[in-house]
């Protein structure tokens, strides 16, 4: 494994990790089929999805997009006192439950800076139809419960309360509206079987249109560091065996999500749903608070420069 692009406050768990040998979509070059049109942190969590929701299923097996469509994101409830307080965080879950019904609207092409691509795609999902768009929201549901102990602002860019979407252009401009002050979007992969293990997308330097990454490169490389080495701490799951050189950290300039952004921003892919084994993990509601866990405390290890 490639240690040395890790800053000191993720060696401990990447060390963790050798000791046990153990969108938009961002799929990209790493990616494959999406699903068919039709400080330590507490372990308390939402209710899990079931593993068998169907890619249409809500985050708690309710009928996602049944309420109006809106333009803002997830309400931020007021935040507990805690280490984090003052502090914003924006989750944002890969795409959405109802984004299978809505293909024509996600089709459509937005501007990222450097070109033109779709609002937002179906995500992928495991061979027993375990959508990640349910699985995103799972995660997300979790890290919001365990950063708000901390007491973070938290908000999440959707929340199976609008029918399709936002646009990879709007998840953008939301973390920027809200000032946050780190940006996570949840994903999981959906390459070819096989292929193992998490990796997390750091921004380009991009400068093209609207996009102007400049100044974002270099905090969001800390705030992936930081996510990597806490996530294989946590889960114990290894760095891509596929992407990322063995470092668990892959550098893309044609990500929406990360080109529009003007505060530190990172996605993971937290494994590969194609994968029977990365299936079985990410499946797990067990394994999905490790996750959680693991995101967050990277997170907390961010904004408090530990």
């Amino acid at each position: 494994m490639a240690l040395a692009a890790l800053v000191p406050g993720a060696l401990l768990g990447w060390a963790v990790y050798a000791a046990v040998g153990g969108s938009e979509d961002a799929k990209g070059t790493a990616g494959g089929p999406s699903a068919s049109p039709s400080a330590s942190v507490s372990a308390t969590s939402r209710a899990p999805s079931s593993p068998g929701a169907s890619p249409t299923a809500g985050p708690d097996g309710g009928k996602p997009g049944a309420s109006p469509s809106s333009a803002s994101p997830s309400a931020s409830r007021p935040a507990a006192s805690g280490p984090l307080k003052g502090k914003v965080v924006v989750i944002d879950p890969g795409h959405n439950p109802g984004n299978v019904r809505h293909t024509a609207e996600i089709n459509r092409q937005v501007d990222i800076g450097t070109n033109r691509k779709e609002c937002d795609t179906t995500g992928t999902a495991t061979n027993d139809g375990y959508a990640e768009a349910a699985f995103t929201l799972d995660v997300a549901h979790r890290m919001r419960t365990l950063l708000e102990e901390q007491g973070a602002t938290v908000t999440l860019t959707q929340d199976a309360d609008r029918p399709f979407g936002p646009c990879v252009d709007e998840r953008a401009r939301i973390g920027n509206k809200a000032g946050a002050d780190a940006v996570v979007s949840i994903h999981a992969d959906g390459s070819g079987a096989g292929n193992r293990g998490f990796h997390v997308i750091l921004p380009g330097s991009v400068r093209a249109g609207a996009a102007d990454t400049r100044a974002i490169v270099e905090p969001s490389r800390e705030l992936g560091e930081r996510v990597a080495g806490h996530f294989v701490r946590v889960t114990g799951s290894a760095p891509s065996n596929y992407v990322g050189d063995g470092t668990g950290l892959v550098t893309r300039e044609d990500l929406g999500g990360l080109n529009l952004s003007t505060v530190p921003k990172v996605f993971i892919e937290c494994g590969n749903m194609r994968d029977s084994k990365d299936a079985a993990l990410l499946t797990s509601g067990a394994w999905r608070q490790k996750a959680a866990q693991g995101i967050s405390e990277g997170i907390v290890s961010f904004l408090r420069g530990q």
